[in-house]
């Protein structure tokens, strides 16, 4: 069985809607260089996968027949982008290729974690992935087609009966959650800033799910400004007591790293240190409670150069059981290429110094404190559902 089940391959970097838009391509590329020149590529148990796109069957399985022909369409002649199904504009513009762009990325998930389910591989990632906004019918933020709901979709086909979905991007996860809303089978959880402030606009305590599956829906909206300790213990207030009650046989996880301080479009305060903090803790949990089956992918993150490799090149080496140590000098070979290619200093170590100690939920809450009152409304809202005490661990 193979450790790792990598998904990278240049032809991702197809997925590009053009110079000034913020999901540049060259995020992938400079991750999957990092990861490289760590060591992590040609690690024992390391193997590389690409994947062809995704036929339409299967996009049929989370998208509209009528949205796909659209994106056909767009995909095409981009002026013809149909802004009825969320295609053209700022957000998510069309291009020449977007169809096998999106598609292949789709397909590279579902692959990747029916790998792992049929036993492969122990993990897989794919930093490429992680489109959590696209919706059945439209594309929104970025997003296209939700490679992560046709994954858990793959996996609920090959027989998995419980699968867990924690997303950690700075945005809402709703793209993933409407896919399986009135479905028990999937525990979506998403933590995120507030949509009083930032795009979607949804995701708050209240949404729990649809009449067949109160409680498979739990969100976390926490408000700007929240940084590592607050983060990282609003996670542990939530995430390990809900997934141990759920008691999955898979889980998903998106690392998008717009959670970051320096991250341009949104406002938590992060460090690459909280960021790998949380993806520590969940390989952790993906071994305590499913015999380690993991998919992981990445998302959002605009920071091009001193986030996004560093967090997900982490990510790659806590799923390869490799985990690089924070103080680790990052290598000449690839801050030369930064420099070369991108024009600007890159960061030297992979650690922002960041501390990732935070006050447990059991020491008490401070119902004056506005991140305990995010927890408090999710916990008061879901923890009922599920026999848990909201107030106590």
């Amino acid at each position: 069985m193979e450790q790792l089940r990598l998904v990278w391959d240049e032809a991702f970097t197809a997925y590009d809607f053009g110079p000034g838009h913020p999901m540049a391509p060259i995020r992938l590329e400079l991750s999957a260089m990092l990861s490289r020149d760590l060591g992590l590529l040609a690690a024992p148990g390391v193997a590389l996968m690409s994947a062809e796109p995704a036929p339409d069957a299967l996009l049929r399985q989370v998208h509209d027949a009528s949205y796909l022909d659209a994106v056909r369409r767009a995909s095409l002649d981009p002026t013809g982008a149909d802004l009825r199904f969320g295609l053209g504009g700022d957000d998510t513009p069309a291009f020449i290729g977007m169809h096998e762009a999106s598609a292949r990325i789709a397909a590279a998930s579902r692959e990747a974690a029916l790998a792992v389910w049929t036993g492969q591989a122990e993990h897989a990632v794919n930093f490429c992935g992680g489109m959590h906004h696209a919706m059945p019918d439209r594309a929104s933020g970025f997003c296209v087609y939700n490679d992560i709901a046709l994954a858990i979709r793959g996996l609920l086909d090959a027989g998995a009966e419980r699968v867990a979905y924690v997303d950690t991007d700075v945005h809402h996860g709703d793209g993933v959650q409407k896919a399986f809303w009135d479905d028990d089978r999937v525990l979506t959880i998403s933590l995120h800033e507030s949509g009083r402030v930032l795009f979607p606009g949804t995701g708050f305590a209240d949404e729990l799910g649809g009449p067949d599956a109160e409680g498979a829906a739990v969100n976390v909206a926490l408000p700007p400004g929240t940084a590592d300790a607050g983060w990282l213990r609003a996670f542990d207030a939530v995430v390990p007591r809900l997934l141990r009650e759920f008691r999955p046989q898979f889980l998903v996880t998106q690392h998008g790293c717009d959670t970051h301080m320096l991250d341009p479009l949104a406002h938590l305060a992060l460090s690459i240190d909280a960021q790998r903090a949380a993806a520590v803790a969940l390989h952790d949990l993906a071994h305590e409670l499913c015999d380690g089956k993991w998919l992981a992918t990445g998302g959002g993150g605009y920071e091009v150069v001193d986030v996004v490799p560093r967090t997900w090149a982490h990510l790659v080496g806590i799923a390869a059981h490799r985990p690089v140590d924070p103080v680790v000098e990052i290598p000449e070979s690839w801050r030369d290429h930064v420099g070369i290619r991108c024009r600007r200093p890159a960061p030297y170590r992979m650690t922002d110094g960041g501390s990732t100690e935070h006050r447990p939920w059991s020491t008490g809450s401070d119902p004056g404190d506005s991140l305990d009152r995010a927890v408090l409304a999710t916990r008061r809202a879901v923890f009922p559902l599920y026999g848990l005490d909201p107030w106590f661990d």
